[in-house]
């Protein structure tokens, strides 16, 4: 289908090229995983990207979201009930048209979106090329830099920057492959629509050139992974500003052939042999063999002033290797391999405040090796990976069984993560359970990487944590496999899941306009109920959910819930519903105020 092209580079065609670009990624993101081969054996390079861009388009989304509400508010003012009616002609003034977010309130969210969400090497060097274009796009009003000369300044800006922001620039790697579409860019004339296509055509050809580049590239046979990926976003580029995407011909990315017989990998980069993948597609020098690099990937936000982050660049480039850190202004993504990760952090530390920090063992080899004369530990036939939101569910979740992985608010788990859970496992059979709609893709991968390494996976598509409790509940190791993921899934199916949280921002939702602060009742995803009094909200969302029958209420109380909400909701089960049993867990640490499970 056609898309309608953009004249400009403004607002729309910044909300237009990203949501393009998500739907690119997703089609594309097992390919790019699984031609990724330099350094470290994660197979998540096209997830990672995915997750990256997909934060991108949160951010922006939220912008347009809000300017709406605030339009509404202008034209149709909302009374205090907030009534889905109330609000029927969001986004519409008296002439029935709005005027959207200015540029730069645009592609600044684009940028920062991503580098917030940044995952992996190659997803943090994409925030900075996106930061790139935004200080280009922005620079001198919301006008000037929007044209075909604009956008050529971007994308040179953007190359460079990103070029500046890793320690040792390796070629053959998303680098060259952004300088070459800087390169071509720069030669164009015309609007948006000739420059994009030109640097999109600049970046094919040097993409098809990096196995030359990188010897580890041309013994597997494949293109770099991260270039593959920023070729993806060009292309959805080409379609912002024509209208179509380049022709299946153009679009087809080429990949070098192994002279010399890589087992595992096929001309088309789709082999899943011994080798291994990984989301860091060579932008940093490293040893050519990959089995004796760094052992933790570590990854933290960092709020720091910019003497303190020069300095930290030099620790941290002492202390190992694929330094990457992007951001200004205040705030820095910082990613690196290390032995110490301790260390990492701590140099964090000292440079400002860290948050979200995130330590990723790659265990280098076979995840099942042994040491020296040990001998191997026995797989079990069966086991359970679960993504869990809190401390308490992943005791929990380990009492039953399982091997937990845990989601820290803001902090979903990359692809490698879940990999990792399953080989610790250790099992021949591996059920894996997301407990969350948006893990989906990444829970995806990391089943493909696993059954690559000859693991037996069946993921189960839960919701929540609470129709995950569901399915471990009738887990039965003995079964046969196909059966007992039949029953799990089953009994996730049978289970209504609902969450009381707390709204960060005001926005638009299904029930209308919430504010910040305000108590929001999600029922199977969707927000049921509006209010600012928890105890009563929760009441209303469990009544809603019973009054179509259930046998078994579960309750998960996060650390922020009101010391008497279990009682005050057990209590209310108990006086209006018969038969109705009710469980409590403490989550702790969540997101959410209350999870809620009715079976």
């Amino acid at each position: 289908m056609a898309q309608v092209p953009q004249r400009f580079f403004d607002a729309l065609a910044v909300r237009t090229w990203c949501g393009l670009s998500l739907r690119a990624l997703g089609r594309a993101r097992e390919e790019i995983d699984a031609i990724n081969v330099y350094p470290v054996a994660d197979g998540d390079t096209g997830t990672n990207l995915y997750l990256t861009v997909e934060s991108a388009v949160a951010a922006v989304e939220a912008v347009f979201a809000a300017h709406a509400v605030d339009a509404v508010d202008e034209t149709h003012p909302v009374d205090e009930a907030r009534e889905v009616d109330a609000v029927a002609g969001v986004g519409a003034g008296r002439s029935g048209e709005v005027s959207g977010p200015s540029l730069a309130d645009a592609v600044g969210a684009m940028a920062h979106g991503a580098l917030i969400g940044a995952r992996g090497n190659s997803g943090t060097i994409l925030a900075q090329l996106l930061r790139g274009m935004a200080q280009v796009l922005t620079a001198r009003g919301e006008h000037a830099h929007t044209d075909g000369p604009g956008l050529r300044l971007a994308l040179r800006h953007a190359a460079e920057s990103a070029r500046q922001a890793v320690a040792h620039p390796v070629e053959g790697t998303v680098l060259t492959v952004a300088a070459a579409a800087a390169d071509a860019a720069d030669a164009a004339e015309g609007g948006c629509a000739e420059v994009a296509r030109a640097a999109y055509e600049g970046a094919r050809e040097a993409l098809a050139a990096t196995p030359g580049q990188l010897p580890v590239l041309e013994r597997a046979g494949v293109v770099d992974a991260g270039g593959r990926g920023l070729v993806t976003l060009l292309a959805t580029l080409v379609e912002t500003f024509t209208g179509r995407a380049p022709e299946p011909g153009a679009a087809s990315f080429p990949h070098a052939r192994a002279e010399h017989g890589t087992e595992g990998h096929g001309t088309e980069g789709h082999g899943t042999g011994d080798h291994g993948t990984g989301d860091h597609a060579g932008e940093c020098a490293v040893e050519e063999d990959g089995g004796d690099g760094p052992a933790f990937e570590v990854i933290y936000l960092l709020e720091a002033e910019d003497a303190a982050v020069t300095r930290l660049r030099g620790r941290l480039d002492a202390l190992g290797d694929s330094l990457v850190v992007v951001g200004g202004d205040g705030l820095w993504h910082v990613h690196v391999h290390v032995d110490d990760a301790g260390a990492a952090v701590e140099a964090g530390v000292e440079a400002g405040r860290p948050y979200r920090i995130r330590i990723t063992h790659f265990g280098h080899g076979d995840a099942h090796t042994t040491g020296a004369g040990r001998p191997p530990r026995e797989r079990a036939q069966r086991a359970v990976v679960a993504v869990v939101p809190g401390e308490g569910l992943a005791g929990l979740y380990r009492e039953a069984g399982a091997t937990p992985v845990l989601a820290r608010p803001g902090e979903p788990p990359a692809s490698g993560e879940l990999v990792q859970a399953v080989r610790r496992a250790h099992a021949r059979e591996v059920v894996l359970l997301p407990n969350d709609a948006e893990l989906r893709h990444t829970a995806a991968a990391a089943a493909e990487q696993a059954r690559a390494e000859g693991i037996r996976v069946a993921l189960i598509p839960t919701r929540s944590a609470v129709q995950g409790i569901a399915a471990l509940a009738v887990h039965e190791p003995e079964r046969r496999f196909d059966e007992d993921v039949v029953a799990m899934t089953s009994a996730a199916g049978a289970t209504r899941h609902a969450e009381i949280t707390v709204a960060e921002r005001r926005s638009w939702t299904t029930a209308g306009i919430c504010q910040a602060g305000d108590v929001l009742g999600l029922i199977d995803g969707d927000v049921a109920v509006i209010g600012t009094d928890v105890p009563s909200i929760a009441a209303t969302v469990l009544d809603r959910m019973l009054a179509s029958g259930g046998e078994l209420v579960t309750l998960v109380l996060g650390d922020d819930a009101p010391e008497t909400l279990a009682a005050h909701l057990e209590a209310r089960v108990r006086a209006a519903y018969l038969a109705v049993d009710t469980v409590v867990y403490r989550g702790g640490r969540q997101g959410a105020l209350l999870l809620v499970g009715v079976e």
